[in-house]
């Protein structure tokens, strides 16, 4: 299928009596409930990707000495689908979310995925489970495709075998706040990734390091962590979830992609439609001074984030340092609010797509 031989897709549908009771939508947090089936897809050198099963959500089989458990070598990525207009289903630029991968898959030695065919692949996964993607408003399903190292051997060089698979999630809001402003602390103390490094891709261990700097802004009433860069710890990079923007002056300027930020979707969209709309969206460096600097002289207008599971998240302060610095009095901003509704329109198919961002299936 993948590679030098095509291949079918194999499906092994669950019984009637395994399916598992479908979640209250209002209460689904997230990443909390998995859907009945799930895509499974191995990879063998010299041979490739061969045997694409849909089977049941069930438990892995690893040796003790598969290498993703040594050697770290795991990416992913997440993406949604949404039941919206006419009842359809609808998804957003997965095929970039996919081709991302490939690079995040490049960047750690591992083998591409052929786009088109992954993505025939996950549509046939959607329509077998669709009775999981949520109606309730602003419920989503969430879509997390990963590839991890299975080969068992040790030694520190790219393995032999991979497995790809596709898990389904359905979702409520990401943050706990909703749609409404959130609370981040800015540390210098920690570093996310460096120029040369891994930052630019979603790997899993890029996470895994981001984990204690999220546990000690939590415990400090914070939602999430802005990092700095790591050489003058000065220049702002991301949000640990999300992109950033600020709007100063007459200026959008988020953070320019240097290799040691990720490339987001929602980040790139958000950029597309607000230079469709006649506004100036700058890519460069902005440091954490010059953003307490606008936000004292008045030029400061709003922040906010931006990705696939937040879609926009508006951010009402900044800790730094001690400092507290309320952002647009603490209130959800008029650009963020506008983003969020053409976003969210146009991802369930309530508004025309100008940009051929949406799938219906």
């Amino acid at each position: 299928m993948f590679e030098e031989e095509r291949m079918e897709l194999h499906l092994e549908k669950i019984t009637p009596q395994e399916a598992k009771p479908k979640p209250d939508q209002n209460a689904l947090g997230f990443g909390r409930h998995f859907t009945d089936h799930m895509l499974v897809i191995p990879y063998t050198e010299g041979r490739g990707w061969h045997d694409a099963t849909i089977q049941p959500y069930r438990n892995f089989s690893l040796d003790p000495a598969a290498m993703v458990l040594h050697y770290g070598q795991a990416i992913f990525e997440g993406m949604k689908a949404y039941r919206g207009k006419d009842n359809g289903i609808y998804l957003f630029r997965p095929a970039t979310n996919l081709e991302r991968m490939n690079i995040s898959a490049a960047r750690l030695c591992m083998p591409q995925l052929p786009v088109d065919e992954v993505l025939a692949a996950l549509q046939e996964l959607l329509r077998l489970d669709q009775d999981w993607i949520p109606t309730a408003k602003g419920a989503t399903l969430y879509i997390r495709p990963t590839m991890i190292a299975t080969e068992a051997a040790l030694g520190v060089r790219p393995a032999k075998e991979y497995l790809f698979f596709v898990i389904m999630s359905p979702v409520g809001a990401y943050y706990p706040e909703g749609f409404n402003p959130v609370k981040i602390y800015v540390t210098d103390k920690y570093v996310r990734a460096v120029p040369g490094g891994i930052g630019h891709i979603k790997a899993a261990g890029n996470y895994a390091a981001s984990i204690m700097a999220a546990v000690e802004a939590q415990q400090g009433g914070f939602t999430q962590v802005l990092w700095l860069d790591a050489v003058e710890r000065r220049y702002i990079e991301e949000v640990g979830t999300m992109n950033i923007f600020f709007a100063i002056g007459d200026e959008i300027i988020t953070p320019p992609l240097g290799g040691s930020i990720l490339p987001g979707v929602t980040r790139d969209s958000v950029i597309q439609m607000a230079r469709g709309w006649g506004l100036t969206v700058v890519e460069r460096r902005i440091s954490i001074d010059e953003v307490l600097a606008a936000q004292e002289n008045g030029t400061l207008k709003e922040i906010f984030g931006t990705g696939t599971a937040a879609v926009i998240s508006p951010v009402g302060s900044l800790h730094y340092q001690g400092r507290d610095c309320l952002i647009n009095n603490g209130k959800t901003g008029e650009l963020s609010q506008k983003l969020f509704d053409e976003l969210q329109a146009i991802q369930y198919g309530a508004k025309e797509d100008p940009y051929g961002w949406v799938t219906r299936l």
